[in-house]
């Protein structure tokens, strides 16, 4: 995976970032999602390394990143705070603005990342979700069924970390199978890292904090910005099989929250960039490309 990049660890004020880099061209940071690392970008980096300097992190508390403590209020793994991780790591690498990709987790970070730095985002694509107060405040049966893990994974420690824990490749495998609609989307050396870093404890425990934040105090955060909205181009890819496209219109709820918004379905389930990797790689190149 990631032939031509080169690895290092950016250390920001509240954690080690593994940070994949290659290409030349202007930025490109791609944010990954649950229960994965930036392996997920795998199918695409290379060929968007021939435009872009293409910028892969391991979010707090995933992969081969650090997993700080955390608190009671579970601010350590808010938004922000991996928001805020993500434009160190930028200011870093010598990048004052840059375009944007984040899917599943990812994206809610990216969301967070585009509010609270709006002067340094060019551009932001965000994959199969829909904000995330939008989605709890409008939450119904068929939504907490098939996103049963929202709700599961907030319960108190240490609950969701010993059961997960009891077999953790188990677990990892069906959350893929659940939400996958193409077949033989994993295999090989990414699925091999998913299994890899989401076997170990900390990583399990660092997960649940996400989502604990996610439903306490990412939610504040998100209530006290309500009127603030995403001022930069958006682009919404989501997948035609998934619950995302089920559930809400996609665009509208989008276009609640931001001033310029363009986008479409795939013909995949929830995984976007692995299960349908050419379409993701041309939505990005026409939207992240030359005006």
């Amino acid at each position: 995976m990631f032939e031509s990049f080169s690895e290092q660890v950016v250390n920001t004020d509240g954690a080690d970032i593994l940070v994949r880099l290659g290409g030349s061209g202007p930025p490109l940071l791609l944010l990954h999602g649950y229960p994965q690392t930036g392996a997920m970008w795998a199918k695409i980096a290379s060929d968007l390394a021939s435009s872009f300097t293409v910028v892969v992190p391991d979010l707090r508390g995933y992969g081969r990143s650090s997993k700080p403590a955390s608190a009671d209020d579970h601010s350590p793994y808010a938004k922000r705070a991996m928001a805020a991780d993500l434009a160190e790591v930028m200011t870093y690498l010598n990048f004052e603005t840059f375009n944007l990709a984040g899917h599943d987790r990812g994206a809610r970070v990216a969301h967070r990342l585009t509010l609270d730095f709006p002067n340094r985002v060019k551009k932001l694509a965000v994959l199969d979700i829909a904000p995330t107060l939008t989605m709890y405040e409008r939450t119904d049966m068929e939504f907490a069924t098939a996103y049963y893990h929202w709700f599961f994974l907030i319960q108190p420690f240490d609950l969701p970390e010993r059961m997960i824990g009891a077999d953790p490749e188990y677990y990892l495998e069906k959350k893929l199978g659940q939400w996958c609609r193409t077949e033989g989307t994993f295999s090989g050396p990414a699925l091999a890292e998913y299994k890899r870093c989401f076997s170990d404890p900390r990583t399990i425990h660092a997960s649940c904090e996400d989502y604990r934040a996610a439903a306490t105090i990412d939610l504040e955060h998100d209530k006290a910005d309500i009127q603030r909205k995403i001022t930069c181009p958006l682009l919404v890819l989501w997948g035609a099989k998934g619950v995302v496209a089920r559930t809400y219109d996609v665009l509208g709820v989008w276009r609640e929250r931001a001033d310029d918004v363009r986008g479409y379905a795939l013909e995949c389930g929830h995984f976007v960039p692995e299960e349908a990797p050419d379409g993701t790689l041309q939505a990005f190149q026409h939207f992240f490309g030359p005006a």
